[in-house]
């Protein structure tokens, strides 16, 4: 028996607000992360423009931001229009599991033939009509029963992003570019992502999912049985007067695991994950290396400058990040990153950006957490 509602009249955006983003430290802070501030320069935050650009092919009232406590005044603050009952609060960070499956269940219980899409609050993707085409096809997949994710052609071969391994194409009416997947790959080595690149046959992961609510809840329910009754338990008092009680019982018992592991990997060995390819750039903009390419593309290879810093620059390129109103000269520096907030100034190169998350963790283990 076919559905009679259309595929995008059942889809409901899920957009996961969470991470410290430490990659991006001093800008990014436990109560401030990336997702809440401008890295490029759009004026907007990367969450408002996750937000506008979602919004359109969800309809009005369809888009739930999971985020936690101490973000919850600041989301309300960036998005005005976000609905009270589709603002999902964790009461501590549980990795995207607990936050995609908890919203699948809630949305669930209000709509049992929901059509989910999750999409990542910190990633920057310019091209939103491009973006929109793809995620409406991958929602047209989705409601064949499947899971899908959207996966990126790479432009080089990182070791940062996780990869998918395609396989034949589906043929599925509204969805021409759907591809299967034969499996997903975790952030490889150097050599091994030369090869994957090299191939043709693999595409980034995107960290984006688009199913069923009741498919992710079914697959959830055979790898992590546990987490699976804990997220139903709390979607059941989620609108009634027990949420808080029920949180208090059952959010700490919930296991800390990223989505791939629990779901994407044991669907796809059971042959139940698609990729649509993202015919659009993508950045995670995970590190201020990233956000220093991200400015440099269509300028001069000079000094890219986010914030209200005065800066003076002279025979120097990279980016500065200012969270100040001080002037700043940079000489003579080439590839610099400099990032200035009132309580902490960070100097390094693109090189050694991905260092920065190793200065956080020794921060933490010197008992600094006033400046993380």
């Amino acid at each position: 028996m076919t559905n009679p509602r259309k595929p995008l009249d059942r889809f409901h955006a899920v957009i996961p607000a969470g991470g410290v983003g430490s990659r991006l430290w001093p800008l990014s802070r436990a109560s401030a992360p990336k997702f809440l501030h401008d890295l490029t320069g759009s004026g907007q935050t990367l969450l408002q423009d996750t937000w506008d650009r979602i919004t359109p092919i969800a309809k009005p009232g369809r888009t739930m931001i999971v985020t936690g406590l101490a973000h919850e005044e600041a989301v309300k603050a960036q998005l005005p229009d976000l609905p009270e009952g589709n603002l999902v609060i964790e009461a501590s960070p549980k990795d995207s599991t607990a936050a995609i499956a908890l919203a699948a269940a809630i949305l669930a219980r209000r709509e049992p033939d929901v059509i989910l899409g999750s999409f990542a609050a910190d990633h920057v993707i310019q091209d939103k009509k491009a973006f929109q085409k793809t995620v409406s096809e991958a929602v047209e997949l989705a409601a064949t029963d499947r899971i899908v994710v959207i996966g990126i052609e790479p432009t080089e071969p990182s070791m940062g992003f996780g990869y998918i391994k395609t396989g034949e194409a589906l043929g599925i009416s509204g969805a021409p570019s759907a591809l299967k997947v034969d499996k997903f790959v975790e952030k490889p080595k150097l050599d091994r992502a030369k090869k994957y690149v090299e191939s043709g046959k693999y595409l980034w992961n995107a960290g984006m999912f688009i199913a069923p609510a009741a498919l992710l809840l079914r697959q959830l329910a055979k790898s992590e049985p546990a987490l699976h009754a804990g997220v139903l338990e709390l979607a059941a008092a989620w609108d009634t007067e027990q949420r808080a009680a029920v949180i208090k019982k059952v959010w700490p018992t919930l296991k800390k695991v990223a989505i791939d592991y629990s779901i994407a990997e044991p669907a796809a060995e059971a042959g139940l994950v698609a990729v649509i390819p993202g015919n659009f750039s993508w950045h995670d903009v995970g590190d201020f290396a990233a956000i220093a390419e991200l400015q440099s593309q269509g300028r001069k290879n000079n000094l890219a400058v986010l914030g209200s810093a005065r800066v003076l620059s002279d025979s120097s390129s990279g980016i500065l990040v200012s969270d100040t109103k001080r002037m700043i000269a940079v000489i003579g520096l080439e590839d610099v990153i400099i990032v200035d907030t009132p309580d902490a100034l960070l100097v390094t190169n693109k090189q050694n950006a991905q260092k920065v998350k190793a200065l956080v963790d020794s921060l933490k283990a010197t008992g600094h957490d006033e400046i993380l």
